[in-house]
């Protein structure tokens, strides 16, 4: 006797998890894995209930959020010694993926302090400088912020006009910063200036007189995060507030490569969470009396986005085991950067057209992580840089003049 076909609503087996279809925990350590649930556990926790308030205010509680990062562990926690937890490059990509499966401002907030600010002191200061400022920033009861991009010069930092001159023993520095993640809550801003040296880095606590940090309002994008401008006017230094052994674009390009690594996890986060909005509602919302995710339009996206996400995991596990190895180099996070946020956005886009209407809403998430993304495509490099960077690696060719 033949059996009879199994109609679609019996054939149903239980949804896979889009990065369960590549096996990826299995590529992950015990103690990634743990560190990564605990820093989901801290967002969904404390993060998650407020974010969209904070997104629509425009306005977030830095200092205190600063605090529980510090507790939580992850403030500069790729780096060893001062207070730093020294994990691994895999386990940093997990927390910062985490923070931003929240939201964009609130990964910025940790990398701008950890990747940036702190890693200038760690890697480039004087060991004065590092026992001063490191615990305290590790701990979150100092923010740092990083003073590179200008009103005329975000792609081409050598065009900076900051400059630092010597008055006897003291350094003097003019200038203006623009775009600058914690600016107005920072309590230490390394800054990057001309000097009659080349380019140098300078540890600016952010209370010295002719120092002031207005925020940057009416943003559509990382609204969730303080951005401002940083504006310095006869700030004098004393000799040892340079960062010594930072010399020329080298130092402040080092700090960047340590942020965008991050990025090339965190913009999965984003995606990853747009994507597990997108089939949750898809599967609640009936449309001509079937689930839209019964559909096949609606399938293929949703396929289409899953395996987009499950290769931008693979590629930032593979840069995170070369960067513990110690042979990352920066086309290969150029790679990461330009690959990563061009498909989370393009994630993050797709997800609200499954939504609808609803999607454009802070009800849910995937609007919210779209607008923040687009400034995650921009800063830190944009996609036309990170690109001419591969051009230049694959064909031996200076195209950036």
């Amino acid at each position: 006797m033949k059996s009879s076909p199994q109609s679609p609503r019996s054939s149903q087996s239980s949804p896979v998890h889009p990065l369960d279809l590549l096996a990826i925990d299995g590529l992950l350590t015990d103690e990634e894995r743990e560190i990564r649930r605990t820093v989901r556990a801290f967002g969904e926790r404390e993060l998650r209930p407020h974010v969209a308030e904070w997104f629509e205010s425009g306005s977030i509680p830095a200092r205190e959020l600063a605090r529980s990062l510090g507790g939580l562990g992850v403030l500069g926690m790729h780096l060893e010694g001062y207070g730093c937890a020294g994990t691994d490059s895999v386990a940093y990509g997990l927390a910062c993926m985490e923070l931003e499966a929240v939201d964009s401002g609130l990964r910025s907030l940790v990398s701008v302090t950890g990747s940036l600010a702190m890693y200038a002191i760690w890697k480039y200061g004087s060991e004065e400088q590092k026992r001063h400022w490191l615990p305290g920033m590790a701990a979150g009861e100092y923010l740092g912020c990083f003073g590179l991009t200008e009103p005329d010069a975000g792609s081409d930092p050598g065009a900076m006009r900051t400059h630092a001159k010597r008055d006897g023993a003291d350094w003097v520095l003019n200038g203006t910063k623009m775009w600058i993640t914690n600016g107005s809550v920072a309590d230490v801003a390394i800054v990057w200036a001309r000097t009659e040296d080349g380019v140098r880095g300078f540890v600016v606590p952010t209370d010295a007189p002719g120092f002031s940090a207005p925020e940057i309002k009416r943003k559509l994008s990382l609204r969730a995060s303080v951005t401002s401008e940083l504006v310095l006017e006869d700030v004098r230094l004393p000799a040892d507030a340079m960062l010594p052994e930072a010399r020329g674009l080298s130092g402040p390009l080092g700090c960047l490569n340590e942020a965008r690594f991050g990025i090339v996890f965190g913009a999965l986060g984003a995606a990853r969470d747009c994507l597990e909005t997108a089939l949750s509602y898809a599967a609640d919302r009936t449309v001509f009396a079937r689930p839209l995710s019964s559909y096949q339009l609606t399938q293929q996206k949703l396929a289409d986005m899953s395996l987009e996400l499950g290769k931008g995991m693979l590629l930032a596990l593979h840069l995170g085991r070369l960067k513990d190895q110690g042979v990352l180099t920066p086309e290969q996070i150029s790679v990461g950067k330009l690959n990563n946020v061009r498909e989370a956005i393009a994630v993050a886009r797709e997800c609200r057209t499954i939504l609808g209407a609803n999607g454009i809403t802070l009800e849910y998430p995937v609007l919210r992580h779209a607008n923040n993304l687009e400034s995650v495509l921009t800063y830190e490099g944009t996609s036309e840089v990170h690109a001419l960077v591969i051009g230049k690696a694959l064909t031996g060719e200076q195209a950036f003049r």
